[in-house]
Formats: C-alpha cells, sequence, structure tokens
C-alpha cells in the first residue's frame, strides 16, 4: 500500500511533467494543451455514452432476476476513467481511456475481482440462545446454532401424540 501512494502522488506527477516537455518540445505548448482539453471533452462525452449503455445492462440484469455485479464493476471503471482524464494530464487521459474500452475494462474488472476474493477475511458468527441467568444472575449466551422451530401449546385433555402428518409421528 505505502508503495501505491508513492506511485499514485510523487511518481504520477513526475511522469506527467516528463511527458509534458517531451510532447510540448515537439509539437509546442498550444498543440500541447489543445490535445489535453481535447482528450478532456473527448472523455466526458464518450463516458456519458458508455455510462449510459451500462445503466441500461444493468437494469435488464435485474429484470432478468441477475446480481448485476458486472455493471457495476463498470461503473466503477467508467468513474475512474473520467476521473483520469478530467485530471489534467496525457499519462492520466491515456490510463483513462485504456479503461473506455470495454475488453480492457472486463479484464482489469476481472483481475480486480479475483484480488479481492483472494484477500478477502470473511468470518461468520453464530449467535446461540440464552439458557436463563448464570449463578451470578447475568445472562449468558451458549454457543451453537439457533434452530427455529414452530411450537404447538397442547391444552389439558388434548391429544398428546403427534398429529397423523406429523414427521414425529413413527
Amino acid at each position: 500500500m505505502p508503495l501505491l501512494l508513492f506511485a499514485i502522488f510523487v511518481a504520477v506527477p513526475i511522469i506527467e511533467i516528463a511527458i509534458f516537455i517531451e510532447v510540448g518540445g515537439l509539437i509546442g505548448l498550444w498543440p500541447t494543451i489543445a490535445i489535453v482539453l481535447g482528450t478532456a471533452l473527448a472523455g466526458a462525452t464518450l463516458i456519458r455514452v458508455q455510462g449510459f449503455q451500462t445503466w441500461r445492462r444493468a437494469e435488464e440484469a435485474l429484470r432478468r432476476g441477475e446480481p448485476p455485479l458486472a455493471e457495476m464493476l463498470d461503473g466503477i471503471f467508467l468513474l475512474v476513467a473520467a476521473l483520469l482524464m478530467v485530471t489534467p494530464g496525457l499519462f492520466t487521459d491515456c490510463i483513462g481511456i485504456l479503461l473506455l474500452i470495454p475488453p480492457v475494462r472486463r479484464a482489469a474488472g476481472r483481475r480486480l475481482a479475483a484480488r479481492l476474493a483472494r484477500s478477502a477475511n470473511v468470518q461468520f458468527h453464530m449467535q446461540g440462545m440464552r439458557s436463563g441467568p448464570a449463578p451470578d444472575g447475568a445472562y449468558r449466551h451458549r454457543p451453537g446454532p439457533v434452530i427455529e422451530g414452530e411450537a404447538e401449546e397442547i391444552g389439558p385433555g388434548a391429544e398428546e401424540s403427534p398429529r397423523e402428518d406429523s414427521p414425529w409421528r413413527q
């Protein structure tokens, strides 16, 4: 994680400055600025179009009764692409443009999902039923699963054997 933060806050701006110097030296100041503004405008337009398409696919998945996981990942990557393309810089624009390409976005989504699955820490907690106060007066939970069921109160004079449709009848 510290290496990632270093890359984001130190290495990326240095890369951006180096690319600006090289591109500005080759084509000049104003064409370089035009490229940065043009990619921001193109990225915003493409994100709007692809964002609506992703939204429609998510709605279709929900109508089919499927969880829209792929569409959610697409939406996250489109948001990241939008942020990268709005950020002034040619390097971040290139990464943003790559994330606008659906096969690249899906491959990145698969890698992210696999990484999250490997590093996931899932814990299950089971809560037992209270069994009454302990000798010191405090209530304690006993370990074990909670078993849900149905009960029927039998009054005086009622038949005490299981009903005919009872699974407990032998």
